[in-house]
């Protein structure tokens, strides 16, 4: 009688007695000993006698060397890069379970092993050992082999292998598939001798190998967004060339909208590509190489343009030439530029230096596609007035343009903001409902700022909305198409927030298909000038007021300050001065206190506070000096601080007294303007 797992093609035999006979019979010649055993080893056997397998083996085949080791297992460096951590806590799951697991390529050799060491001795026995090959012609019926061959989860027992050698050891193995496209990388396998045979090994085996493959489509996924972050210049630009980019593996994965033109212009308009899909196109490369193997008649060598990123080709770029270039097949490169002529609707970004200006021509190239866009830049340095430029820009500068700040809101209240909500899904909802932001963006743009202040569990819900373009209102089961352009901003360090388990990985290269970073005020202090006659002559006339002009020596002190609140706090010195200066010039006797005081050195912020009488810990030391940090660079603001801190603001009032800082955030407050 055999054990049967529901649902599946395999069992766990009872009788070994049974099935050594069996096997006796059939090494015997007699066809029909078989018919009693599961099909998976009927098949298996038969497939090992005609492949003339050696039933009386005792071990596999004697390892390769380690020089072969070494070059195999660089070949497979990305399947032992995911499968490492897994690997890993194997070492500590199956302690003293006298099983290990163990991790093949796709042709059955063993590239890591795992597990508990007292099994060690009886494995090196059978040469299941790093570098030894466990297929189904190296070892007959084996779970690796077999595994590889039907291309399942499948579970060996004892005489169920055909090697004499093999049948006193119990295995379970699946195979590892490649996430894209679904092509075999691998095995996993635990194995013990069957007295430490355990029905539960086939389970971890799946969820092992299910592990490994979430692993693998992360490090594509990472791989495509780096890829396409560094061709969306290619892809939007102006040229009249076709842009098709291909994958590390050669697949055809995004072209412009010229592209298909470019192909027919070729005479290949069964391989007409669509703007946003991709093509019937894919090309070969092997490991190392920079150029495919072989390449279409039609497609000459030097449009095919590799693309390396810190050693590591990624992918490359095909440049088919437009109607302009065909005759001398030249690629035009894109270089993002901006003259102050040429801005349009960025007419509103006032300044001339290179970095604003580089920054500028991106956000102008950017915004002639509809590729997801993420800002980055220091607090105050002007993300907003980009992203409603580049809206502004774009094809849809006639639809909507909805902002929400992300830093803003509770979760609850973000969540109905974003979502919207149906009449009566919480209580105090509004009569009706309301739309969310993501609706009302459909058609054209949602600007979130401070995205990377979004609770980390509302996170998922965002992504799936960019994934599958529908939205669920909360209390509502059925979903809504939108169609929006997203822009993000932060000023944070996203990748930072995702190693510290406070942002996804899979939401930020959603976001952050292609980024631009806006320069602080101090990194482009020529443009004070221009921006001090900006603001003067926009806030005179808001108030009523004689335009002003700065005195050379008071631009040369506003050049001088660090400006740690960038644009928006130069904008409150400006109407400062204006609203408290008597004369028409603006001298340096009408600088706000604390900027001089800190460029004087003796400001409240640029003192050092002395501890009090208290006796602190080293612990409450630090902690001390980390809150005065957080106050000196918040310039007093509580609610900034405690989200500098990550902590409520009720405890930084506690932290205050106890540390005897009270006095000190009222000394900073009353410098201010």
């Amino acid at each position: 009688m055999a054990a049967t797992i529901p649902g599946q093609m395999f069992s766990i035999p009872e009788n070994d007695g049974h099935i050594m006979s069996s096997w006796e019979r059939f090494l015997s010649g007699d066809e029909a000993a078989s018919d009693a055993l599961r099909r998976l080893i009927d098949d298996s056997w038969w497939r090992c006698q005609v492949a003339s397998v050696d039933p009386g083996r005792y071990q596999a085949p004697p390892p390769i060397g380690e020089n072969s080791l070494h070059t195999l297992r660089d070949e497979c460096g990305e399947l032992l890069s995911a499968s490492a951590p897994v690997m890993a806590s194997a070492r500590d799951f199956l302690s003293e379970t006298g099983t290990v697991m163990v991790l093949t390529d796709q042709s059955g050799t063993i590239l890591n092993l795992e597990g508990d060491m007292s099994t060690r001795g009886a494995a090196e026995n059978v040469h299941l050992l790093s570098g030894a090959n466990w297929s189904e012609l190296a070892c007959g019926t084996n779970a690796i082999g077999t595994a590889l061959e039907v291309g399942q989860p499948v579970q060996i027992h004892s005489a169920e292998h055909y090697c004499a050698g093999i049948k006193r050891w119990s295995c379970s193995a699946t195979v590892i598939r490649d996430p894209y496209d679904g092509s075999i990388l691998g095995v996993v396998d635990v194995s013990g001798l069957s007295a430490s045979y355990s029905r539960h090994s086939l389970a971890l085996v799946v969820a092992t190998a299910g592990r490994i493959e979430n692993r693998l489509a992360k490090i594509e996924l990472g791989i495509r967004y780096r890829l396409l972050e560094g061709c969306v210049d290619r892809l939007s630009g102006t040229s009249a060339d076709g842009i098709i980019v291909f994958d590390r593996r050669g697949r055809a994965i995004k072209a412009n909208g010229r592209a298909s033109a470019a192909l027919a212009d070729l005479g290949i308009g069964e391989l007409a590509v669509a703007p946003d899909g991709l093509a019937s196109l894919s090309l070969s490369w092997k490991k190392g190489r920079r150029a495919p193997d072989e390449r279409p008649e039609w497609m000459r060598e030097e449009w095919l343009e590799p693309v390396i990123q810190n050693g590591e080709h990624i992918g490359a770029v095909l440049t088919l030439p437009g109607r302009r270039n065909a005759a001398s097949g030249r690629v035009s490169n894109a270089v993002f530029s901006c003259d102050a002529a040429e801005k349009g609707a960025f007419e509103r970004v006032v300044g001339e230096s290179p970095a604003l200006l580089q920054a500028v021509g991106r956000a102008q190239q950017l915004a002639k596609s509809r590729v997801p866009v993420l800002l980055l830049g220091e607090t105050g340095v002007g993300k907003d007035v980009f992203a409603r430029c580049i809206h502004e820009s774009g094809a849809t500068r006639d639809a909507p343009f909805v902002a929400l700040n992300c830093g803003g809101f509770s979760r609850e209240l973000l969540t109905s903001e974003l979502f919207g909500y149906t009449e009566g899904s919480f209580t105090g909802a509004r009569r009706g409902g309301m739309i969310g932001k993501i609706e009302a963006a459909d058609g054209g743009t949602l600007f979130l700022d401070e995205i990377g202040e979004m609770p980390i569990d509302l996170q998922p819900h965002f992504l799936r909305v960019l994934e599958e373009g529908e939205v669920y209102r909360l209390g509502e089961n059925k979903p809504r198409k939108v169609n929006f352009r997203l822009i993000a901003a932060t000023n944070r360090d996203l990748r930072k927030e995702i190693q510290a388990g406070r942002f996804r990985m899979d939401l930020f290269y959603r976001v952050a298909v292609t980024s631009i970073n806006i320069p602080s005020l101090r990194e482009r202090a020529a443009d004070i000038p221009l921006l001090g006659d900006y603001y003067l002559r926009r806030l005179s006339l808001q108030h009523g007021l004689e335009p002003r002009v700065l005195s050379p020596g008071a631009i040369e002190l506003l050049r001088q300050y660090g400006w740690p609140g960038n644009i928006r706090e130069f904008r409150n010195v400006m109407e400062s001065m204006l609203l408290t200066a008597r004369g028409h010039v603006l001298t340096e006797a009408d600088l706000p206190a604390d900027l001089v005081t800190t460029l004087a050195g003796d400001s409240p912020a640029a003192l050092d506070v002395q501890g009090d009488e208290r006796d602190l810990t080293c612990l409450e030391n630090a902690e001390r000096d980390a809150i005065l940090r957080a106050i000196k660079g918040c310039r007093g603001n509580m609610t900034a601080v405690a989200r500098e801190l990550g902590i409520a603001k009720s405890t930084v009032y506690v932290k205050l007294k106890r540390f005897g800082l009270e006095s000190y955030v009222d000394d900073l407050r009353n410098y201010r303007v």
